[in-house]
């Protein structure tokens, strides 16, 4: 099922379930305008084919005692794909590592960390992050604040996008 193949239900489907993934089956047919059964299966299918990678709940980090929230800009020695593969599995292995991307520049990796305070976050960075294999340097930025933390992608700029090409 390529993007190419999914309609407009689909896409109203994967909206509404980006929006609020806790919703009943026979809701989120009323708001898409079909019905239950073939709703279900239009899920199914999306889950199958990739689309939809999981559900999950949005907790509050703060509420949950994670106050500490930074960006570590990670410079490697070696770029070479088993040094980059080998670093994103490190990566997946540290738990105070929401994400992890690799980027195109002067910076190799950006990864987000939460952390319940600054002293952990501290131990992580000199006992783990600057002394893994391959890191050449790590720069780091705290979060003040957050303005937008949107999950998932703006389907009304994709809609837009199909409404120019038609």
């Amino acid at each position: 099922m390529p993007t190419s193949k999914l309609d407009s239900i689909d896409r109203m489907i994967l909206a509404e379930l980006q929006a609020d993934g806790r919703m009943t089956n026979v809701e989120l047919a009323r708001r898409v305008g079909i019905s239950a059964p073939p709703c279900l299966r239009r899920v199914r299918a999306l889950e199958e084919h990739g689309f939809i990678r999981g559900y999950h709940a949005e907790v509050d980090p703060r509420a949950l005692g994670f106050e500490v929230q930074v960006f570590a800009m990670v410079g490697l020695v070696s770029q070479a794909e088993a040094d980059l593969s080998a670093f994103e599995e490190r990566c997946r292995n540290w738990p105070l590592v929401r994400e992890c991307h690799m980027l195109n520049g002067e910076v190799d990796f950006i990864l987000k960390c939460a952390a319940p305070d600054l002293s952990t976050f501290q131990s992580f960075l000199t006992e783990e992050l600057t002394a893994a294999d391959n890191v050449a340097s790590v720069k780091t930025s705290l979060v003040i604040r957050g303005a937008k933390d949107e999950p998932g992608v703006p389907f009304e700029v994709l809609e837009e996008r199909l409404r120019r090409k038609a």
